[in-house]
């Protein structure tokens, strides 16, 4: 398979290529070798400012990932499977008008467009660590609000116990999810994550629409996504129009692809390796030598009691 990474990192910066291979080869067949323009080039991040107060008591004091590289290199299958594919491929993302429906188990289901979701809260400026269950971590600015906000507004009823988070459907917008020869094939979209309510409650857990004091760039999942700093990347949904409360457990898109490997809690864990892979240290991008992983990304004082009891090997 052909493996194009974007020249700006140096080779210990991206993750190693047989990592990189292990987990898209269940995913990406011959056709993907096909899906890339040839000699095209990442697009430069569109910024409009949008700023907001830091919250210094819930940000890391270490200096975030440089701005390109965090818009350049990262996952969001909806655009392709190569690190710099949301970059190149972002324009085709319209994000004016969007709407997002927040409903399920709610007294006041409703139909926000994007202009309501940022005027619902003040917002704030939160620096998040973000850790790929790939084995690399940044350190991102990301603003926004509690998505506890959100879930008040609505009030969920009783039988409420999870919520589910779904990301745009749109082949038009997202190539990646072409089907035929241009598909990516694997994931089963729409994108799907979940979370407890009690997860999705915790005020650690961020409504976002920004980064680095600007609208959020579409390759980093714009105009409102999801952040959840203790679990993997990958549980953060981007690109949301749906966010629906429920009672059974949501199937997510991953535990669909590979459920062996990819469970609904995705909890960083250092104890708890991937199975083709440790997940004992990681790459901060931009940085030469490997850290130590630390549980729950380093939230544990705020989020460990959520799973007090809990068998975190089984329920991975």
């Amino acid at each position: 398979m052909l493996i194009r990474r974007a020249g700006r990192f140096k080779a210990s910066e991206i993750t190693p290529p047989q990592l990189y291979l292990q987990r898209r080869a269940f995913m990406v067949g011959a056709a993907a070798l096909v899906l890339a323009p040839a000699g095209a080039t990442a697009a430069p991040p569109a910024g409009q400012a949008l700023k907001a107060p830091r919250n210094a008591a819930l940000s890391r004091s270490e200096s975030p990932t440089a701005f390109e590289s965090a818009t350049t290199y990262n996952n969001f299958y909806e655009f392709g499977v190569e690190k710099d594919d949301p970059a190149r491929l972002a324009a085709s993302l319209r994000t004016r008008p969007w709407a997002v429906q927040v409903d399920g188990l709610v007294a006041r289901p409703r139909r926000l467009d994007i202009e309501e979701i940022l005027g619902l809260a003040p917002l704030e400026e939160r620096v998040y660590a973000l850790r790929c269950v790939e084995g690399w971590s940044m350190v991102i600015p990301w603003i926004g609000y509690p998505l506890s906000t959100l879930l008040k507004r609505v009030e969920p009823t009783s039988p409420a116990r999870f919520v589910e988070f779904t990301t745009l459907h749109d082949p038009e917008q997202f190539p990646g999810q072409r089907k035929g020869l241009l598909s990516f094939g694997g994931l089963d979209w729409p994108y799907v994550e979940g979370l407890r309510l009690d997860e999705a409650l915790n005020p650690l857990t961020l409504l976002t629409v920004g980064m680095y004091g600007q609208v959020l760039p579409n390759q980093n999942g714009a105009p409102v996504r999801v952040v959840v700093p203790w679990k993997y990347g990958f549980k953060s949904a981007k690109s949301l129009v749906r966010i629906r409360l429920v009672a059974e457990q949501p199937k997510t898109a991953w535990e669909k692809a590979a459920p062996r490997e990819y469970g609904f809690y995705s909890n960083v864990n250092p104890a708890v390796d991937h199975p083709r892979w440790s997940q004992a240290t990681e790459r901060r991008i931009g940085e030469f030598r490997r850290r130590k992983t630390l549980p729950f990304n380093g939230y544990a004082d705020q989020v460990a009691g959520l799973y007090a009891g809990m068998d975190l090997k089984k329920y991975y």
